[in-house]
């Protein structure tokens, strides 16, 4: 039986943090190229304040550019915006060519405050209002568990915290979830565990993973979910996108050419064109080269 993994592309968290602003002509050039080189699905835009994310600020426009550079030929692929409160949800909602809504949801309660001024209540609510809309709307949602793999803050955490989550997420009718390894300091047989036991608990949930890693470590991490029944995973090209939580600069997204590999040497197609991935490595180089004053990627 072929293997049916989904590679999801993360250009919106590789670029997100980057210190200088990319311009929108050249972001959805970028989204075209991945487009073209067979890439289905794109975790694109975020439609956060741009006082906090001044890289996103421009991403109406952005898909503006790209909706329009697709030719007539080229099925459109799923783009995921993501949004942190209703004022973004309708932003994404009004955007043409954003498919998929998606959403950060914290089971640390720290991260959570910090990041979104938010108790645990109100984030849920927000998720089945997100849930509710989409739905209504015709538009997929993807709800991310930020530290679904341990976090750094000293707070109480479990795989069993994970499955409440996801069991809650169930009820009220979440098809689509990934986990994410927020800090990067999950080690493969933690991947392996904490995976295993949530796929068992959600039947009818698209499960997936969000690795953060250093790059010597990220094989083992790919191979351990996949091993333990994943077929959904993000990355970025080059591996490009750090982890300000991980406490070292070389901890950062999973490299997709990796996830690719595995996809092959587990036997699946990943359906990427591999003649026209090397454009798109070269304009992910000079990214690094130009907006992330980071050395090119070998």
């Amino acid at each position: 039986m072929q293997d049916t993994t989904t590679v999801i592309e993360c250009p919106r968290d590789a670029w997100q943090g980057l210190p200088e602003i990319i311009p929108a002509e050249y972001k959805a050039a970028y989204l075209r190229a991945l487009t073209l080189a067979g890439f289905r699905h794109i975790d694109a835009v975020s439609f956060v304040s741009p006082k906090h994310v001044k890289q996103m600020a421009d991403s109406e426009e952005v898909m503006q550019k790209f909706v329009a550079s697709l030719p007539a030929n080229i099925e459109a692929p799923e783009i995921i915006g993501i949004v942190v409160n209703e004022k973004g949800l309708e932003r994404a909602l009004a955007t043409p060519g954003v498919s998929t809504i998606g959403y950060p949801y914290s089971i640390s309660a720290y991260f959570r405050r910090a990041n979104a001024n938010m108790t645990r209540a109100e984030s849920r609510t927000l998720v089945e209002t997100l849930n509710k809309e989409t739905r209504a709307a015709g538009r997929g949602l993807v709800i991310y568990i930020s530290m679904a793999f341990g976090n750094p803050y000293d707070e109480p955490w479990g795989p069993e915290i994970v499955e409440e989550t996801l069991e809650w997420l169930k009820d009220i009718r979440v098809k689509t979830v990934s986990l994410a390894d927020t800090a990067g300091n999950a080690t493969p047989a933690l991947v392996a565990e904490v995976f295993q036991r949530a796929n068992s608990c959600v039947a009818g949930i698209e499960l997936g993973v969000h690795l953060h890693s250093r790059p010597e470590n990220a094989e083992d991490k790919i191979v351990a979910a996949h091993n333990a029944g994943c077929r959904r995973f993000d990355g970025a090209l080059t591996g490009l996108g750090g982890c300000p939580f991980a406490g070292d600069e070389l901890v950062g997204n999973i490299r997709t050419e990796d996830i690719l590999a595995a996809v092959k040497k587990a036997g699946g197609d990943p359906g990427i064109d591999e003649s026209r991935l090397g454009k798109v490595l070269a304009m992910t180089n000079e990214i690094r080269a130009k907006y992330a004053r980071a050395p090119i990627a070998s």
